[in-house]
């Protein structure tokens, strides 16, 4: 199994990523005969039945879960310094894993017009959807209608922009704002949970247009509708949403967090609404994804002609 390589925004440099569960990962979705044997038969259960994932959250939720707290910091290399609470203040290890990080150890970038990263994760953009060749995997195109099943939001967004934002389960799992706006109410597609891990996304390229995910439209001044999805993955039980529809947020402001799991975040924008940092073009033009930190800058609304 090939590592996963991404670029640490931070000290641009390229990095090998630590996995949760690359044994699991490997049997599941690797090339191997045998590999392919098991997973045609326990892939379609584990991501097609909820069951397996509420069960997995369950035991996440146990008092006897926060054992496992000090091991996955220290392994993962968690920085304890930013989060809000000490250990000992989590009852379990769904409590950690939701956790809040202090306010200051994310600044928010400053400037009405200018967006930001919604949340801690591996970050890959594309300028024009349209102009996708491939998507992980080459010969697959990315299906735009298959994601959001619905011909108007399509028709909207076909030769709009992409951010994708894949967080791992050792990522802080709270996302955010992109910029002022006005949300509506989330609507949910159903799916099942295939994991989000790069590995798996080479063996099966529709997994973002499959997995359950939820949509809402962001009304901005100066970047159009921005359309914002959240997309669970392999034991996500559920995805939060901790704001208010039809009331004015704040650039930063928490929108929801994902329970226990790796997960996934889109955001779509308008045709010509959005002018992408360079350095997340330009590493996203090799297929390597950025490490960047919720707050930082992902673009700015391009000059209007007055």
């Amino acid at each position: 199994m090939k590592e996963i390589i991404y670029r640490n925004r931070g000290s641009n440099k390229l990095e090998k990523e630590k996995v949760l569960g690359k044994r699991w990962i490997k049997i599941l979705y690797s090339h191997t005969w045998l590999a392919r044997l098991f997973s045609f038969f326990a892939l379609p259960l584990i991501a097609h039945l909820s069951f397996f994932s509420k069960l997995y959250a369950k035991k996440q939720r146990s008092p006897k879960s926060r054992t496992k707290i000090p091991s996955f910091i220290n392994t993962f290399n968690i920085n304890m310094s930013e989060c809000l609470l000490p250990v000992k203040a989590f009852p379990s290890f769904h409590d950690f894993f939701i956790r809040k990080l202090k306010p200051e150890v994310r600044p928010i970038a400053k400037g009405e017009s200018l967006a930001i990263l919604p949340a801690d994760g591996r970050y890959l953009v594309y300028s024009n959807i349209n102009k996708i060749e491939n998507f992980n995997v080459k010969g697959q195109k990315f299906d735009l209608l298959r994601l959001l099943q619905n011909s108007d939001l399509f028709e909207r967004y076909k030769h709009g922009s992409m951010v994708i934002a894949r967080l791992c389960p050792t990522d802080y799992h709270r996302f955010h704002f992109p910029c002022e706006c006005l949300p509506s109410k989330s609507t949910m597609i159903n799916g099942p949970l295939y994991s989000v891990n790069p590995i798996a996304l080479k063996q099966r390229a529709t997994i973002l247009t499959e997995n359950k995910r939820m949509l809402t439209q962001l009304k901005t001044h100066y970047f159009g509708t921005i359309l914002y999805i959240e997309i669970g993955a392999t034991f996500v039980g559920s995805i939060q949403q901790t704001y208010t529809p039809e009331v004015l947020c704040k650039k930063g402001e928490e929108k929801g967090y994902f329970e226990f799991g790796g997960s996934c975040i889109i955001l779509l924008f308008e045709p010509k609404s959005i002018l992408f940092d360079q350095d997340l073009i330009h590493t996203s033009r090799k297929q390597i994804e950025t490490k960047a930190h919720f707050g930082s800058s992902l673009g700015k609304a391009p000059t209007r002609k007055k």
